[in-house]
Formats: structure tokens, sequence, C-alpha cells
């Protein structure tokens, strides 16, 4: 749902490279590969920051709200940091590369246990600018309630024009720089030195690594973790990488009014009768559909995001801003001003990393955005504890484990058997949200939200794991209608065999 993945003025996947800025902070950091991405989706580098409203792709009502959105505006925080001082050649225990939640997570906790801890990250005091979403429910079991700066009673689905569903489950929205402040200020309390470069390369020894920057610094470290996202900066892959693109454009907006309810989210919106009057892009609605997103501050602030769950190859840009601007027009919203717009790019799916390697990872450069949601945020901080405890314990034994054998360790931990499972189980549901068109999305969604909480929570928060999917599966197939059933079965069987062969082959 992307709802961990907002990234304003700027078409960026869920992290930064070499440093972080969750869905990529700074452009610049990319290796040329992303950017390749990136154009598949009609993006090219010109329309990476809002506001330019140049794009030779821009028409007529498009471009009327897209000229409200602003220049990129970057904010830093205003505290010092304790630099690393590479004069002194010491070996330090873990080198986090890349400074979003994930990273500093890690970084943070590891640092209070007394361990040596350097972060790099080429802003390391940028404030984030993703405008993430959370169930509260899991930040108030990682004690982070303080850090939502907007909380909703509840959401709603609108499924179509007749059925709508309420969902009892309280949303918020975070305060990006009251959490990366309060995480900086426990690392730098805790000892935890920083370095403002990109990592361009590392060297492996047996006992060590060599982490060499692009300002010409060369970190010794026991332990390295990636956590630049999906740039994929150090983690290595050993397989086809073909996942589906979640993609979506949102703003911040203030408006004249708008017709929902200031107490709930909109959670997913399929209605398509925005599109009446205009028969192509309903049609291609119908093939791929989008859905609209929206977090209602007051009855004139808004945000507002037009999403495309999951496809491959991933829905262009700006058919999705044309759907976005036909839907609000429908609506009757009109926007008088923009704070921020979002261009996020989502890779869902695909193979994970090589298992074990040198280099830990995190986050999305670890696989670990919900394959069928796109959510990341929540499930990364709470493995953060587990990678932490996991280099804490073996730097720590007096039969420390090094190099190879360290990471090894620490990867069995991020992904042990009964994870790699629940993501088999992730995928195979990614892989027939991918062939449903508007009607059967709507039919699975229906059939989704009427299951027991406990399932539908589960689902989308990653706390269900094989035997209770299992359950899940066929309570979600029980409530399907018939015609659902039918489209369950006939585009999930080959995608339910790709999982079963996947999970015998997938031992201890």
């Amino acid at each position: 749902m992307g709802i961990l993945l907002k990234t304003p003025n700027k078409l960026h996947f869920v992290s930064p490279l070499c440093g972080f800025a969750d869905k990529v902070s700074a452009l610049s950091s990319l290796k040329p590969q992303i950017s390749q991405e990136f154009s598949k989706f009609g993006c090219k580098k010109s329309c990476f920051r809002g506001g330019s409203g140049r794009n030779g792709w821009i028409k007529a009502s498009s471009s009327a709200i897209l000229e409200l959105v602003p220049e990129t505006k970057k904010e830093n925080l205003e505290f010092e940091l304790p630099l690393y001082d590479p004069s002194k050649g010491l070996v330090v225990d873990l080198a986090v590369v890349g400074g979003g939640p994930a990273g500093l997570a890690v970084a943070q906790q590891v640092s209070e246990a007394g361990l040596s801890v350097c972060s790099i990250d080429p802003s390391p005091k940028l404030i984030w600018p993703n405008n993430y979403g959370v169930w509260v429910d899991e930040f108030e079991a990682m004690d982070l309630l303080d850090c939502l700066d907007a909380t909703w009673s509840g959401a709603v689905v609108y499924i179509d024009d007749q059925n709508t569903k309420d969902l009892d489950r309280p949303y918020g929205r975070v305060n990006r720089k009251l959490l990366k402040s309060k995480m900086m200020q426990k690392c730098i309390v805790n000892g935890v030195k920083f370095h403002q470069a990109k990592v361009v390369k590392v060297i492996h020894e047996e006992s060590k690594s060599l982490l060499i920057c692009n300002d010409g610094v060369t970190i010794q470290a026991a332990a390295v973790l990636d956590a630049t996202g999906f740039a994929r900066c150090l983690v290595q892959y050993d397989k086809p990488y073909n996942p589906g693109y979640q993609v979506a454009y949102g703003i911040l907006a203030e408006v004249e009014e708008h017709p929902f309810d200031v107490n709930k989210m909109v959670f997913m919106d399929w209605r398509d009768s925005h599109l009446n009057n205009n028969l192509v892009l309903k049609e291609r609605n119908q093939r791929i559909p989008t859905f609209l997103y929206a977090m209602p501050f007051s009855s004139d602030r808004i945000f507002l995001e037009e999403t495309s769950l999951v496809a491959r190859p991933g829905v262009p840009m700006e058919d999705i801003q044309e759907r976005m601007v036909a839907r609000l027009r429908h609506l009757g919203i009109k926007v008088k001003s923009i704070e921020e717009d979002e261009r996020c790019v989502i890779p869902m799916g695909g193979p994970l990393p090589v298992i074990p390697q040198r280099v830990v990872g995190i986050g999305g450069t670890a696989g670990m955005v919900h394959p069928s949601t796109g959510y990341m945020v929540a499930r990364t901080l709470a493995a953060a504890p587990i990678v932490a405890n996991a280099i804490v314990r073996y730097l720590g034994s007096e039969k420390t484990p090094v190099g190879a054998d360290l990471c090894s360790e620490v990867w069995k931990d991020l992904w042990p058997i009964d994870r790699r499972r629940q993501r088999e189980f992730f995928c195979f549901g990614m892989d027939i949200l991918l062939k449903l068109d508007l009607d059967a999305t709507r039919r699975f969604f229906y059939a989704f939200f009427n299951l027991e909480p406990r399932y539908w929570h589960g689902f989308l928060s990653s706390r269900l794991f094989l035997p209770e999917l299992a359950l899940f599966g066929l309570s979600l197939f029980s409530h399907a209608s018939n015609t659902s059933r039918f489209e369950i079965m006939t585009k999930g069987t080959l995608p339910l065999v790709t999982m079963i062969n996947n999970l015998l082959q997938d031992g201890e």
C-alpha cells in the first residue's frame, strides 16, 4: 500500500543508496542502473523533483495541479554530530551504511551494548522526506506512540459505489522529524560516530571489511550492515530480479473542502465512477486498477495518493497522475496549494539476496518489503533488535566468529526458515494480485476485509506464519464469492505450484 514509502518531491525507492532517505533521499547517490529502473515508468531525470511542470506528458488539468507543487526544500536536524576520525585507523565493531529508520535503529541498539558503531550516510542530518503511515498498534508495540503526529480512530475501504468496509483499527502518521531526532540523539549518547559520505566499494578480509568512501576515507569494520534500500549498494543477489512494482503519486494539499470523515483515513478507494467520461482511462483502470489512499488532517488539509497496488511492469507515473486528477475533479476536491508531492516506485517480491554473505542487510536491500502490500517500515523497525542482538551476541561471545562466520549467523537470525516460508506465501499472494482486474480486485478485497480481524491484521502486519497463513487462505476462500473462488483457483494454480516447490526446496 505504499504506506511506509511516501517520498515527497522525488520518485524514489524505499531507501537511499549508500546513504538513505527511505525511497532514496538524494538521487545523486544512485547508481546508473537505478535510473534505468525509473525509466521503465516514463520518468526521466527531469521528473524526479516535484514542482517542475515542464515534462511533455503533463496535460491540461494535470498541469493545473502540478504547477502548484513547490520546489523541493531539504530540512536538516539542527544539532552537531560526533564525527568519525579516520586518522586513528580504528576498526569499529559495526559500520552501518545508510541513515534511514532501519540503519539508525540497529546503530542505536548495537551501540547501547557498548560496541563501537560508525554510521555512514551522504546526508546524515537530512530529515526523511517520507510520509509514513502505520497501524497504531504496530508503533505501540515498539513504544513509539510519541512519534505519531496524527491518528485516526479507524479506516475505511470503498470497494465500489455500493459497498464500503469500515476497519476498526486505529491508524497514524509518523512524525518523521521527531522519530529521526529521537533515534539520532540516542545514537549520539551511545557514542555512535558519523561519517558524511557514500560508500563506493567494500573489500573483505578474513576478520574485517574495508569500506571505501567517495571522499577517499577508508573505514574498517568487523561487520557491515547495508541499510541502503532497493539500491542494493552492497548486498549481493544471484538470481534474476523481476519484482512487481507498486507505483504511486501523492500530494499533501490545502483544499477548499473534501468529502471524507476526518476521523477515519481512507485505506483504499477502488471506485471508478470518476472515469466514466474517459473511456480510454477507464479501460486501462479496468485492466490494472489504482486506488486512492487518503489521510484527512482537517476539513481543508489532506494527503491524497493514487496508487497501483502491484503491477509488472509498473504503471507509468503520468497515468497515475491523470487518474488522480480525474478522481479529485469527480469528488469535488479543489486544490488551493500543495505543501509537497510524492512519486513512489516500490519493487515488491523478487528473490531474496544471497544468504549468507559477508554484508548483512536490512529493509529493502534484504527483501523485507511485504510482497503483497508494500509495507515495510514497521516490519523493518521490528527486525532491528533481531539484527542488533545477533551482532552483539556474536561479537561479544568468547568464541567470536569473524568475517563470514559472524555475518552468516546474523543472516540466519534475520531470515529464519519461518520468515522465509512466510515470504513465499506473501509472494504467492502478490502473484495472484498481479493477475486480477478491477472487478476481481474488488471481489478479493471484499472477502479479505470480511475476515476475522486477526487474519487481515496479521496478514498486513506480517504476524502470521505458515500454519496460520494456511488457515488464513482457507478462511479467505470460504468468504469469497463463487466468482472470486473461481478467479483465485484459475489465476492462483501456477503460483501455488511455484510456492509449494520453493517451500520444498528451502530447508534449514
